[in-house]
């Protein structure tokens, strides 16, 4: 459903609303087991929503600041390059997708490997066609943030493919050269990118 609202150009408040909705029921499928995993990575999911909601709410305003509407079809087909009056909140968003991605140092929740202390996390206890449903979830989610991206780059196409390649890398650079951090840093390090990136580039775009 997320996927496709925001595919056909609905508006980009309710693909944020849905994509947190979904993030709720999972961790409320994480508390309905007996797991101890499974209920510590259910609270550092909430620890996560916390971190990068914020940061997602702020790119939104800052595309209507740009663009004057909250329909993904007509940001993207937005003739200029919103990127350039938007950098603070881009790296901004770049660094929260580090979160969504679940990528170290923030694959705090769960991540991709079951050697951490959490084993799995908040998805210790799925299993089967569950399981399968959370993990193509979560590439669904993916293709939807890079889509995300592309907002900033209007209908620039090819400057866009080129961004989500170049950060695609990065994000796995980042991935293989750190290790987890405590969720007190990460979500002290992102509430502060959001209030100096995001916030300040918002500000700044206001008073221009």
């Amino acid at each position: 459903f997320t996927g496709a609202l925001f595919f056909a150009g609905g508006d980009i408040l309710l693909v944020i609303f849905a994509f947190t909705l979904g993030h709720v029921f999972l961790v409320l499928g994480a508390y309905v087991s007996y797991s101890p995993y499974a209920h510590i990575g259910a609270e550092r999911e909430l620890i996560q929503l916390m971190a990068v909601e914020p940061m997602i709410i702020i790119a939104a305003i800052g595309l209507y600041q740009v663009n004057g509407s909250f329909l993904v079809g007509e940001m993207a087909n937005h003739p200029g390059l919103p990127i350039l009056l938007l950098p603070g909140v881009f790296l901004g968003f770049i660094f929260i997708l580090t979160f969504k991605l679940r990528k170290s140092p923030f694959d705090l929740a769960t991540s991709h490997h079951a050697h951490q202390e959490l084993v799995k996390g908040s998805t210790t206890e799925f299993s089967g066609w569950t399981l399968a449903m959370v993990e193509l979830a979560h590439i669904y989610e993916l293709v939807v943030m890079l889509g995300f991206i592309w907002l900033f780059f209007g209908d620039h196409l090819w400057l866009c493919v080129i961004a989500i390649a170049a950060i695609m890398f990065l994000e796995i650079l980042v991935d293989n050269c750190t290790s987890r951090i405590k969720w007190q840093d990460a979500l002290i390090s992102a509430w502060f990118v959001t209030l100096v990136a995001g916030a300040g580039n918002i500000f700044a775009l206001s008073i221009m």
